[in-house]
């Protein structure tokens, strides 16, 4: 039995567990609103040279930007015009464009007097704001790279912070560092300044995501846990996805969609004095009254009453510790064993592939259809279907046949996209968020998966760790989308691939299904796994359930 079962005189659904479960739910709506908000902060308004007021025809002044065809359409040069003194004489003579002079003759030069951007669909972005376009385009990239770096290493960090130090401080102070640097990115010079302060801001967008659910995770039980880490955080990140492009087409100006992303977090800060520890990771650390002193508070909320005595074999615990040292573990713990090894790469690759598929799809949105606003839209709403099948799914079918599955659905769909005639366009969309779907369902999937595999002194930074792989894969997405402009579907191919490749590997997975949350690594040794493993090397290779 978990220690903490023992609380299970407190119910599962009482005023206690309600709070904590809409309380952690609703803060993480803004990393709904931030995840993507690169979608528009960085997105590309149609631009070409900037014409200075200079004494042209209108005639010259239209033709003075030439046209290239692209994707075979006609479009104005992005990064080049007609030399200008070349025009401005030719006007002065009277001559006429492409009756009196071939325009293909006159020579061409750079946009030395800057950009002009059009306003139709953004009153600015960063891209007009600090001109990332043409030799400087790779810095509009980039930065999305930079910002999905960020939430890589403050997955990393935060993870370990959260298992030596406590969830609940590291669930806040990632929630500030995440509200105060986004809001002082408004006030950046230069995109140098941006990127660093974006950079930083990312540190704890997802940060505080993945501590709110270990959070969650390790304080409700029974079916609320599983409806919590599956449905609940993921339908609080969905709502703030959704209400993404409803800020960004009411607020076109990248500081005023900044400003709006940034504030909602102010109000998550005074949950301080609602959101308790975890009473889980305090008895791991041989905390026990700590732990006593929040399940009776939770006691009281409730209208019940307390034992007592709540977790009566601490005492044995508590003379160990004084006589023992207690013992910190971090990411190399991971690595102990040849089968805890084995599990943690796969978790590595299933994460690395859906958070890589994930970033693909929705930093795509803004091609899908002409009104970005809408796309994003629908791919936000895409999620909340996904995240329903998710807690259906964890609540009926084993966890490795459902990882397995989406994996699957999402790869097939992904590679299907190339054989559709460009005429259906809205089948490719269609399939796109098939895909999609898929990928977002298998997402939920892994947040439960993982936490029930790890026992509570490994939880946190096997979660953080795996986040952290997860988002190579979203450092990596805005390059993989670049590649469409060699081959159109190659993104899409890539991703496929990684995603049949994972759903493989993850039936080398352990099952966890049914089972209670793991507490010590002792535990966790009692685990099987359905690893093929030669016993020695004059016998044949056998399939057989090995122990830790």
């Amino acid at each position: 039995m978990n220690d903490y079962d023992k609380t299970a005189f407190l119910g599962q659904w009482g005023r206690f567990q309600q709070t904590v479960f809409f309380l952690l739910c609703a803060s993480v709506v803004p990393n709904g609103f931030a995840a993507f908000s690169v979608v528009f902060l960085t997105d590309i308004p149609s631009h070409h040279c900037l014409v200075p007021e200079v004494n042209l025809t209108q005639d010259w002044r239209n033709a003075i930007i030439p046209i290239e065809v692209v994707h075979g359409k006609q479009r104005l040069k992005r990064c080049s015009r007609y030399r200008l003194d070349v025009v401005r004489n030719l006007s002065a003579q009277g001559l006429f464009p492409d009756r009196d002079v071939n325009l293909t003759d006159l020579e061409q030069e750079s946009c030395v007097n800057g950009w002009s951007y059009s306003r139709d669909i953004y009153q600015s972005t960063i891209v007009s704001e600090f001109d990332l376009v043409c030799s400087d385009q790779w810095k509009q990239s980039f930065t999305s790279t930079v910002y999905f770096l960020g939430i890589l290493i403050g997955s990393f960090i935060s993870g370990q912070l959260s298992d030596r130090f406590g969830r609940k401080p590291v669930f806040f102070a990632t929630l500030a560092v995440q509200t105060l640097f986004s809001f002082v990115t408004i006030f950046s010079p230069s995109w140098t300044v941006f990127f660093i302060l974006f950079f930083t801001s990312g540190l704890g967008q997802f940060s505080n995501y993945v501590s709110a659910i270990v959070l969650g995770t390790e304080i409700l039980t029974g079916n609320v846990r599983v409806m919590f880490s599956s449905l609940g955080v993921s339908l609080g990140f969905a709502v703030g996805y959704m209400t993404l492009p409803l800020l960004a087409y009411f607020l076109r100006d990248w500081k005023s969609l900044l400003l709006a992303i940034s504030l909602p977090g102010l109000l998550y800060l005074p949950l301080w004095w609602f959101i308790p520890e975890s009473p889980l990771w305090l008895l791991s650390q041989g905390r026990v009254e700590e732990a006593e002193t929040i399940v009776r508070k939770a006691a009281k909320m409730n209208k019940v009453e307390a034992p007592q005595v709540i977790f009566d074999n601490y005492s044995v615990h508590a003379d160990e510790t004084k006589a023992h040292p207690k013992q910190h573990h971090n990411v190399f713990n991971l690595l102990r064993t040849k089968n805890i090894r084995n599990m943690t790469v796969i978790l590595c690759l299933v994460w690395f592939t859906l958070s890589t598929g994930y970033s693909v799809l929705s930093l795509n949105t803004s091609r899908l259809h002409a009104n970005p606003y809408l796309s994003c839209f629908i791919s936000a709403a895409v999620e909340v279907p996904a995240y329903i099948s998710s807690w259906l799914a964890l609540r009926y079918l084993p966890r490795r046949l459902s990882t397995i599955s989406v994996l699957l659905l999402g790869g097939v769909s992904l590679y299907l996209i190339q054989l559709v005639p460009e005429s259906l366009s809205d089948l490719s969309v269609a399939l796109e968020m098939l895909g999609k779907f898929g990928i977002s369902t298998g997402i939920a999937l892994m947040f439960v998966y993982t936490a029930e595999l790890y026992p509570t002194v490994l939880r946190s930074t096997a979660t953080g760790t795996c986040t952290t792989v997860s988002n190579l894969g979203s450092c990596i997405a805005p390059s993989l989308i670049h590649l469409s402009e060699y081959f159109k579907y190659l993104p899409h191919i890539t991703v496929g691939t990684l995603a049949v490749m994972s759903a493989f590997a993850a039936f080398f997975l352990p099952e966890s299904f049914g089972r209670p949350l793991l507490q010590t690594i002792q535990q966790m040794q009692s685990m099987k796994f359905p690893f093929i493993t030669r016993k020695d090397h004059s016998k044949p290779v056998v399939l057989f359930e090995s122990h830790l």
